[in-house]
C-alpha cells in the first residue's frame, strides 16, 4: 500500500473526512506559532524558530489523525498537547544544550537547594552569588546561559513525571466521572508539593510564575506589567524554575 493509502486509513480511524481534516489543520495553525513562540522565548538565539514551527506542524497533523472525539477532550487542548510534545521531541533530537551548560544548571540547582535548606527560606541573589564565589553580574549571565536547560526538565530521569506518558495524561483529562485527573494519575502529592514550592518562592518570582503559566502572558508583557526589562523577567523565571526543581526532585509519584 502506498503512503497515501496509509494516510487515508489514519483519517478514517480519527473519524474525519479529508475536507474536515484539512479544515481542522487550517483552523489551528495559529496554535503552532503560539506554542512555538512561548517555547522559543526560553531558548538561546541559535535555535531556529522555523525548526520549532516545522515540528509543530507535524504535531498538529498527528493530533488531527489521532484525535478521538469520544474521549471528551477538546480538540484544541489535545492539539496543543501534541504540538508541544512534537516541538520538545525535536529539541531533544537536536541535543542543543552543551554538557557544560547542563553541568552549570545542575550546580546552580544544587546551590539553591543547599541554601534553601540552610536558611529555611529562598536565598537572595547576593547569597547565591557568594555561595558560587562570583559577582552578581556573573550570576545573572549564568542564569541567562542556563535558561533553556529547564525547558525539558519534566522529562529528565529524575523528574517525578518521567514515568508518565502522553496517553496516560490524555486519558485522565478525558474522564467524565468527576474524579480529579491528578488523582487518576497519582499526582495529588505532587500537586501539594508544587503548591508548597511555589508558595515558598520570593514574591516577585511567584508573580512571574503566575503571570506566565496561569495568565499566559509573554515575558515582554510581564515586564510591562511589573516595570522590568524582558531580560530581568527571564532571569526571575529561571531562578523560580531552579528553585522549584531543587524542591521537587525528591518527590515520588505514589
Amino acid at each position: 500500500m502506498d503512503g497515501y493509502g496509509d494516510k487515508d486509513r489514519r483519517m478514517s480511524r480519527a473519524g474525519f473526512t479529508p475536507a474536515e481534516r484539512e479544515a481542522l489543520i487550517l483552523e489551528h495553525t495559529s496554535l503552532i506559532r503560539y506554542v512555538a513562540g512561548r517555547i522559543a522565548m526560553r531558548l538561546p538565539a541559535h535555535v531556529s524558530l522555523d525548526d520549532l514551527l516545522s515540528a509543530g506542524v507535524l504535531g498538529l497533523i498527528d493530533a488531527v489523525d489521532k484525535f478521538d472525539p469520544g474521549q471528551n477532550v477538546k480538540f484544541k487542548t489535545y492539539a496543543e498537547f501534541r504540538i508541544r510534545g512534537a516541538i520538545l521531541d525535536e529539541l531533544r533530537s537536536m541535543d542543543w544544550v552543551p554538557r557544560s551548560v547542563r553541568r552549570k544548571s545542575s550546580k546552580l540547582e544544587d546551590v539553591y537547594n543547599r541554601l534553601q535548606n540552610q536558611l529555611g527560606r529562598a536565598a537572595s541573589d547576593e547569597e547565591v552569588a557568594e555561595a558560587l564565589g562570583v559577582e552578581l553580574e556573573e550570576l545573572y549571565s549564568l542564569l541567562e546561559e542556563v535558561k533553556g536547560v529547564n525547558l525539558l526538565s519534566l522529562d529528565d530521569a529524575d523528574s517525578p513525571l518521567s514515568a508518565l506518558d502522553a496517553e496516560q495524561v490524555l486519558q485522565a483529562m478525558a474522564r467524565d466521572d468527576g474524579e480529579d485527573p491528578l488523582a487518576q494519575l497519582g499526582l495529588l502529592e505532587l500537586r501539594r508539593q508544587v503548591a508548597l514550592a511555589i508558595e515558598g518562592l520570593p514574591e516577585k518570582e511567584k508573580l512571574v510564575v503566575s503571570l506566565y503559566y496561569y495568565d499566559e502572558l509573554t515575558m515582554r508583557e510581564i515586564g510591562e506589567v511589573l516595570g522590568y526589562t524582558e531580560s530581568r523577567i527571564s532571569q526571575m523565571h529561571t531562578k523560580a524554575i531552579l528553585r522549584l526543581r531543587a524542591r521537587l526532585r525528591d518527590v515520588v509519584i505514589a
